[in-house]
């Protein structure tokens, strides 16, 4: 089983290629949960993700051989971005094998860093019997994404960061995958001081870890379905299990409304931009997900921040949407000069702010000399939503929420 020693000689061997990346208190967070929240701040790593630190680990133990044939993988996007500049660092050619849907951003950041990407398959499973595939026919290394010692090794390395950084945490909340970060973290936590909870976090669209830990015995997902993408794995590793099993203390799961809700606030409270993994940790604590006591010191672990732009449009727009801050609602009124006037003084008067209007006197479902409008508009809150909403049908105006 994986090692402190192990976790120790990872640090050694990615220095100079990775970074120490910042751990931070979050007074907004800290006031919100009562908690002592502190960030660490993972998506500041080279490539953005923590990925980097098992593919150097790993990549520093290939033989002379090994590293002239290269190397070949499967990821759905940051463990490609690691191996590909890992590799490229080390002078060691790379073949990555991502699925057909992986975002456009994270397979032109691949490439960017040196390597070769092949598109397979409609997730990672299909994607890594592809890669399995041209390991066999070019005698490439295969690196596995999670299930490998020295991979979950160099992922630990962000746990004696933190150790480092912050001794006095008491409970550290880690996104799981396949499981190679939290085997990697939990080892090295544990390692230091073994009184210092290790909680994990899913997606509830593709908990097969939080499945697995609760029957004691690895269970595969039929499918997966969550904004998670980084984490939408539906089988944990094997090694990584086994040490999950002995070393972490609960795993928890969180819905991707909730998660989509902890990247936008992190977006505008703490000015950093996640992606859907790496929002989990501190969803799991903003969402009461995990039992903590007041003052508690927990740092919720950013694993990653490479979000394809068109989902943090979409994810930004439904946390506004579920935090009352935007709405979109469809109303008639007369089709006679003043009328649209009289609809907008009232939402001026109950000051919500107008993005949009839609005027249409042809749509169905309603009569003559009538028009069917639809407002986007800028609001305070779930309660000035309700009150707006009020206000308008107590002036004549029937109000369908469309959103």
């Amino acid at each position: 089983m994986l090692s402190f020693d192990d976790v120790f000689v990872a640090r050694d061997r990615i220095e100079g290629t990775v970074q120490q990346t910042p751990l931070e208190r979050s007074n907004t967070f800290s006031q919100q949960t009562g908690a002592d929240i502190r960030l660490k701040l993972e998506l500041f790593q080279r490539t953005g993700a923590f990925k980097l630190r098992g593919a150097t680990n790993r990549i520093k133990t290939l033989s002379e051989s090994e590293r002239a044939a290269g190397v070949v993988t499967a990821s759905a996007g940051n463990h490609a971005q690691g191996v590909a500049l890992a590799a490229s660092r080390a002078d060691v050619d790379s073949t990555i094998v991502m699925p057909e849907h992986a975002p456009i951003s994270k397979v032109d950041a691949t490439e960017g860093y040196g390597g070769t990407v092949v598109l397979h398959g409609r997730d990672y499973e299909a994607a890594q019997r592809r890669a399995h595939a041209i390991e066999r026919e070019e005698d490439r290394t295969y690196l596995h994404a999670f299930d490998d010692p020295a991979v979950m090794a160099g992922q630990g390395t962000i746990g004696l960061e933190i150790m480092d950084d912050c001794p006095e945490v008491d409970t550290v909340v880690v996104p799981i995958g396949g499981g190679g970060l939290i085997a990697g973290v939990a080892t090295a936590i544990k390692g230091i001081d073994p009184d210092v909870r290790v909680i994990g976090v899913q997606a509830k669209g593709a908990a097969s870890a939080a499945k697995s830990f609760e029957n004691d015995e690895i269970v595969e997902l039929n499918t997966v379905d969550t904004i998670a993408d980084g984490i939408a794995t539906r089988r944990i590793g094997e090694k990584p299990f086994e040490v999950i099993r002995e070393r972490v203390d609960s795993v928890v799961t969180v819905s991707d409304a909730e998660i989509a809700m902890a990247i936008s606030l992190l977006v505008e409270r703490s000015k950093v931009v996640v992606e859907g993994a790496g929002a989990t940790a501190l969803a799991a604590v903003l969402a009461d997900a995990i039992e903590y006591e007041s003052g508690e010191t927990i740092v919720p672990l950013l694993s990653g921040g490479n979000i394809d732009p068109n989902v943090l449009t979409t994810v930004l727009m439904r946390g506004l949407v579920q935090s009352g801050r935007y709405v979109k609602l469809k109303t008639v009124l007369k089709d006679q000069p003043g009328a649209l006037m009289d609809l907008t003084r009232i939402i001026a008067d109950n000051r919500a702010n107008v993005y949009g209007i839609q005027h249409d006197r042809t749509a169905r479902d309603i009569g003559m000399g009538s028009a069917e409008v639809v407002l986007d508009l800028e609001t305070r809150g779930p309660d000035h939503v309700d009150r707006l909403i009020d206000s308008l049908e107590e002036n004549g105006y029937p109000v369908e929420p469309l959103v």
